[in-house]
């Protein structure tokens, strides 16, 4: 039996738990959870499950190119949400008219927070010297995905999804 070594809730002490049986595998997520779903209707004790994505390839999809001026927009944008932020919290922290002060300094902040922060994104991007001239979306992808459960309850979890008629690949 192959054995793997989980923390007990004290976390200082390891103790050796058997490894969970996979029992059945899905071509996508959402049918996993289907299954676990079902599972759950049935008073299964679905803590003993656990989804597991396998054969997992990272796909990074290019959104578009980096240019001084997409650098300089995205800067200004961040830098004006932090200046907004700061504005407003330094303003509710005055004793008079906190809600005056807190909205004008809001508005200072943003307009200073949009400069410093375009100055920046532009001086970032002029570091790169046109290297990464693209902006990406990263994601992790599974080929599948195993159902597996603890070694004592594997026979009762696979009778309940057989008798679902689960639609495992």
């Amino acid at each position: 039996m192959t054995t793997h070594k989980a923390a007990n809730a004290v976390g200082d002490i390891a103790t050796v738990a058997p490894a969970r049986t996979p029992i059945m595998s899905f071509a996508s997520y959402g049918e996993a959870e289907r299954a676990v779903e079902y599972l759950a209707t049935h008073d299964f004790p679905v803590d003993r499950v656990a989804i597991v994505g396998v054969d997992v390839r990272m796909v990074e999809q290019i959104v578009g190119r980096t240019n001084y001026g997409t650098a300089a927009l995205h800067g200004a944008g961040s830098g004006a949400l932090t200046g907004v932020l700061f504005g407003w919290i330094f303003g509710l922290l005055t004793w008079i008219h906190p809600l005056i002060a807190g909205l004008t300094l809001a508005v200072y902040g943003l307009v200073f927070g949009a400069i410093v922060g375009a100055l920046i994104g532009l001086g970032m991007y002029a570091l790169r010297r046109g290297r990464r001239d693209f902006e990406s979306v990263q994601v992790w992808q599974p080929e599948r995905h195993e159902l597996v459960v603890d070694p004592e309850v594997a026979n009762e979890a696979r009778a309940l999804l057989t008798q679902r008629g689960s639609g495992g690949v």
